[in-house]
């Protein structure tokens, strides 16, 4: 099997911006599949053909057989399955590179227009062009990615589209050949002269890691879920959170129109001490 660390290193990177649910679910990837894979299974699995023998000695009749058996390798159905399941993790992080390309352009325009500042150029039209820019990709001051907006759509459906490849590989893996492994197969058909017995290797092991697998797939299922219920609720608390700034805000605004408005005696207090200036 090839070598996992490139991605293993993608696939770290997402760490940083994703919820409790997806650590974990990164970490159950890394150790109880990568690397399980890597080591224990493979090597079980080794000597799936050479072992597999027949009571015949009709040429080819063995590979026909073997191939009815077992259409595609275990390992290389759990390579593919790690592959499928991580893609959506991976479409995930480009968006997030792309929000931090934005966030680089986004600063270099705003320190040119912070220098025309510094010159007497009115640009506060423009600077607060760039504020909005950033809410909406969910770029703060810090520095840090805040899930809002496209950002948050796309960590929701790389969630579901890793459930629906877990559920879809769970499902071709119990069509294919179930989730146990017998000691003997039956075999008939061309170029077999008649029907004939085929033995597996270590059965009962292979059994005992197919079953392994299918409950970390069953872990892993449940851990997108989890985070699924997890990162809508967490992003509607923050809705509402915003929602009740952008209130507040609008409150003040409001009631220091009314007072300009109605009071010119306040009103020319609050300009002269230049407190509307500042909240300006």
């Amino acid at each position: 099997m090839g070598d996992w660390s490139a991605l293993a290193k993608l696939l770290d990177k997402v760490q940083t911006y994703s919820t409790a649910g997806g650590k974990v679910w990164l970490s159950v990837l890394f150790i109880f599949r990568i690397l399980v894979l890597g080591t224990a299974v493979e090597s079980a699995w080794g000597d799936e053909q050479s072992a597999f023998e027949c009571n015949t000695q009709q040429p080819g009749c063995e590979n026909v057989c073997y191939d009815k058996s077992f259409p595609i390798s275990h390992v290389r159905f759990w390579v593919l399955q790690i592959i499928f399941v991580s893609v959506p993790t991976l479409l995930y992080l480009s968006h997030v590179i792309y929000l931090m390309h934005k966030e680089v352009k986004l600063k270099n325009k705003e320190e040119i227009l912070r220098a025309l500042q510094g010159k007497g150029r009115d640009v506060h039209a423009y600077l607060k062009k760039i504020e909005t820019k950033r809410f909406k990709y969910g770029l703060e001051e810090t520095g840090k990615i805040k899930m809002r907006g496209g950002l948050f759509y796309t960590y929701i459906v790389s969630i579901v589209l890793k459930s629906v490849f877990e559920v879809g590989f769970l499902l071709i893996q119990w069509y294919l050949y179930g989730f146990r492994l017998s000691a003997v197969y039956t075999c008939e058909g061309f170029p077999c002269p008649h029907k004939i017995d085929c033995f597996l290797s270590r059965p009962t092991e292979k059994t005992i890691f197919i079953i392994f697998m299918l409950v970390v797939s069953l872990i892993s299922l449940g851990l997108n879920v989890f985070e699924f219920v997890y990162a809508v609720f967490k992003r509607m608390k923050d809705q509402i959170k915003e929602n009740q700034m952008f209130l507040i805000q609008f409150l003040r605004n409001l009631c220091l129109v009314v007072v300009l408005a109605w009071f010119p005696v306040a009103k020319r207090t609050i300009v002269g001490s230049g407190v509307f200036s500042r909240s300006r």
